[in-house]
């Protein structure tokens, strides 16, 4: 199985948010779909080692943030590479408040939904919520899958849906003809620098523009 053909099917990139108390966290997801239109309900997929899936659990209720292909790309970073258990997430992201559930304001689009079921799976928890509000926020187009890998050039956290192992797309591009290619990639969350300086020449203080760590966690690789 060519485990890249799934790349083919249509995913949006977005902020699934909720609350840990008075805190407000949350995390980058791809899955989120809408299942009725009366009542409006949609459903999102959230690994279970994602802090923000306890927070759900508790509050029963979560925010979706659509983010759009003018979204600053460290915010997908932010939520996607770090953990709500260790990081106060909204500290350097700006926010606002719709029905008591934190936003993304950098954002093309949002819903805010209340549980009203749930289904387990072996790593993930798929909610359904029913939409209490929704409104746009900008006029962008909103960011695809798709946009987020080739443009943005970004790759998936190991807890998204999904998420494939390096050796793997690797493989597969070699199975389907690809030259060779020398690339630096981010040993955080697999941004692949692909600027018109070469990489060596960037200076010291360089870091990567989805996670924020520096020059010196890029790995260069060979595929």
């Amino acid at each position: 199985m060519n485990p890249t053909a799934l790349f083919k099917l249509s995913y949006g990139v977005y902020v699934v948010s909720s609350m840990d108390g008075d805190r407000p966290t949350g995390c980058t997801a791809n899955s989120a779909m809408q299942i009725t239109s009366s009542p409006a309900t949609i459903a999102i997929s959230i690994n279970h080692n994602n802090f923000t899936n306890q927070c759900i659990e508790k509050t029963g209720k979560f925010a979706v943030s659509v983010l759009s292909e003018k979204s600053n790309p460290q915010i997908i970073g932010t939520f996607g590479f770090q953990s709500g258990r260790e990081v106060n997430k909204f500290d350097s992201v700006a926010y606002e408040w719709k029905e008591d559930m934190p936003v993304v304001k950098d954002a093309c689009a949002y819903m805010v939904c209340k549980v009203i079921n749930k289904m387990e799976t072996d790593t993930h928890t798929i909610f359904l919520g029913e939409v209490l509000d929704a409104d746009h926020l900008e006029k962008e187009e909103p960011m695809t899958y798709a946009y987020y890998h080739k443009v943005i050039k970004g790759k998936s956290p190991k807890n998204a849906p999904t998420y494939i192992p390096d050796e793997i797309l690797e493989k597969e591009g070699k199975k389907s003809g690809e030259e060779k290619t020398v690339k630096y990639v981010c040993g955080i969350c697999g941004y692949v620098y692909d600027g018109e300086t070469p990489f060596e020449e960037l200076p010291d203080d360089f870091k990567c523009p989805i996670c924020k760590q520096p020059k010196s966690v890029f790995v260069k690789k060979e595929s």
